[in-house]
């Protein structure tokens, strides 16, 4: 099957994004062996990109790719066709699917992120890193059997109306969205980092909240300032 000329630029873009981006779970070590994924929506078409299943990361690379439809199936003809994709593709379709502004999908079973979901705890917002990029707390989301879409259906359900761009997915671990697939991943690595630190601060005591009102302001500069050019600067 072929595309537009734009549409194929697209996918070959998203391709060698999505395997380079694998790499990133490994270096940040959210991932062991091969579980884990990451997916990037296609722009312009109602496709995305995403690993094949029980592939080795050194072996991942842009030609075994799997591109699938919104309903996550595998379109025919297309390279990395000849695989089975994750398993996790079903819940990816889900939600692009149902939330049209998100452009990449990751799953990891990243320790301390996972460890909170083993408890069925979301992550309190108690340090300015979670603030700044979470808007708050992380969420739980309900236990769902991994293979259909009932993974999907929880983060949809969770993450709606949530500042957050993170859910754990109760006795599972963590699943991230975001604009695309890079901002998917940073959401991952940051899932983790924080889940690592609360879990330590906990161990020395209790945990002292973030008014809501800071977290308000903290978010809102995060994500409308931070890394702007002052008004006025040169470009």
């Amino acid at each position: 099957m072929t595309y537009g000329p734009q549409v194929e630029v697209a996918i070959a873009r998203v391709r060698a994004d999505v395997a380079r981006l694998h790499n990133e779970l490994t270096r940040n070590q959210l991932v062991v062996w091969t579980g884990g994924n990451v997916s990037g929506r296609v722009p312009g078409a109602d496709l995305f990109v995403i690993k094949p299943s029980g592939v080795d990361y050194t072996d991942l690379a842009p030609e075994n790719m799997i591109l699938c439809n919104l309903d996550g199936a595998v379109i025919p003809g297309t390279p990395g066709a000849e695989r089975s994709p994750s398993s996790d593709t079903a819940a990816h379709a889900y939600v692009y699917r149902n939330m049209p502004e998100v452009g990449g999908v990751v799953h990891t079973h990243s320790t301390y992120a996972t460890a909170w979901a083993a408890r069925g705890e979301s992550i309190p917002c108690v340090i300015t890193a979670m603030a700044d990029e979470f808007g708050g707390e992380i969420p739980i989301g309900p236990f769902a059997i991994i293979g259909d879409d009932s993974i999907g259906r929880g983060i949809v359900e969770t993450l709606t109306d949530h500042r957050s761009r993170a859910v754990l997915m109760r006795n599972h671990g963590p699943f991230t969205i975001g604009k695309d697939a890079r901002d998917a991943v940073k959401a991952a690595v940051m899932v983790e980092d924080v889940a690592r630190t609360v879990h330590i601060a906990r161990q020395g005591g209790a945990l002292v909240p973030i008014p809501a009102e800071a977290i308000d302001a903290l978010f809102d500069r995060y994500q409308n300032v931070y890394g702007q050019a002052p008004q006025g600067a040169l470009q």
